[in-house]
């Protein structure tokens, strides 16, 4: 039986003590609300049902996502580590002050919905701006692995992940957007004119192999192996190595990569940026000089990773079976795979009037 005590305030204080079973105690306004909450707890226990909530009681969103930031990020991918703490960020500010107990999926919708509907954030007009579906759906997806951890590596009593009972956005469409002839010419005209010849390597190399910009600017020498026409990389997005081959042309650009006359002797890596206070020159950040020159030449809305699209359209249109372009791209699902091999509608109109003419 539980044990009530009267404190100097005036309020019950219920403390459980049965064998097999932590001392657990709960202090209540009256001693029936005591009364009743040690007979449910005990009859728990009994059922081998009880959960611990003090602790998820105590424990707020905000210095949960703390503790996540600072034993479980440090395990993911550099990038990944950025977008936790940005993402967290986001999270604190609106849910941080609640308890992880008080976390409840009707709470969580209300945030889902806010971020979608743009209403924490405004335009110069003072209008809601919009959020896509991919980014709440990577903010639900932070959240919901902090409740995994804390329930299952962190011994937290709750009876269930409160982000698993929510809907989650529906992905977002695949992009469709591909370069013309034209804006494919004008581009690479702009980047061959630029002052720094990596700029040049790094994006005809991602229309060549198809290859991710985090794939490129991290190459390091060891990785590519000019005479077999192949890269090894080494770390990817999906976390697989793979072996990418080259094509002729994108084998002449890493030649002459490597065979750059001021290359320094001061690091390995391909795509180079200069020393850091440390010393320690990062991959090359090209990415403020690809804006400028999108924008300068009207493609604003080209973004590198639609290089990637290009090239793997380009695989499929010359025939190649989606098992070789997935082991070229590195795409593990067939799914993900077509969100980026959009035909040419015009392509197809010779395959069509060549099925009407039929068999010579």
């Amino acid at each position: 039986m539980a044990t009530l005590v009267k404190t100097d305030l005036g309020k019950w204080k219920a403390i459980i003590r049965k064998t097999g079973w932590p001392t657990t105690s709960k202090t209540f306004r009256t001693k029936r609300d005591a009364e009743d909450w040690a007979r449910r707890t005990e009859d728990d226990m009994v059922r081998g049902a009880y959960i611990q909530r003090a602790p998820a009681d105590r424990l707020t969103v905000a210095k949960a996502l703390e503790r996540y930031l600072a034993e479980v990020t440090p395990t993911k991918r550099p990038s990944t580590q950025i977008s936790d703490h940005g993402r967290a960020k986001v999270l604190i500010e609106h849910l941080g002050k609640y308890s992880l107990s008080a976390l409840t999926p009707e709470i969580i919708a209300k945030f889902r919905d806010t971020r979608l509907a743009g209403e924490d954030r405004k335009n110069a007009k003072g209008k809601p701006v919009p959020r896509a579906n991919d980014t709440v759906r990577i903010d639900l997806a932070l959240l919901g692995h902090l409740f995994n951890i804390a329930i299952k590596e962190w011994g937290i009593g709750l009876p269930s992940n409160p982000v698993m009972n929510i809907r989650r956005p529906a992905p977002g469409p695949g992009r469709n957007r591909r370069l013309s002839p034209d804006e494919e010419k004008r581009l690479l005209a702009a980047v061959d004119q630029h002052s720094n010849p990596m700029l040049r390597w790094i994006v005809r190399i991602a229309l060549e192999t198809g290859m991710r910009s985090s794939e490129i600017v991290t190459l390091r020498r060891m990785q590519v192996d000019v005479k077999r026409r192949i890269v090894r990389l080494l770390e990817t997005k999906n976390t697989s190595p793979r072996t990418v081959p080259l094509t002729s042309t994108a084998a002449a650009l890493f030649h002459e990569a490597l065979h750059h006359p001021v290359r320094p002797s001061d690091t390995d890596l391909i795509f180079y940026g200069e020393p850091g206070r440390d010393g320690k020159r990062s991959p090359y950040q090209f990415n403020p000089v690809w804006l400028n020159i999108k924008r300068e030449q009207g493609m604003a809305d080209v973004r590198f990773h639609d290089l990637r699209h290009e090239a793997v359209s380009r695989f499929v249109e010359a025939g190649f079976s989606d098992q070789e372009v997935s082991a070229i791209s590195g795409h593990k699902s067939m799914q993900m795979l077509k969100r980026y091999t959009h035909l040419r509608a015009e392509d197809l109109v010779g395959k069509l009037d060549a099925l009407q003419r039929g068999p010579n």
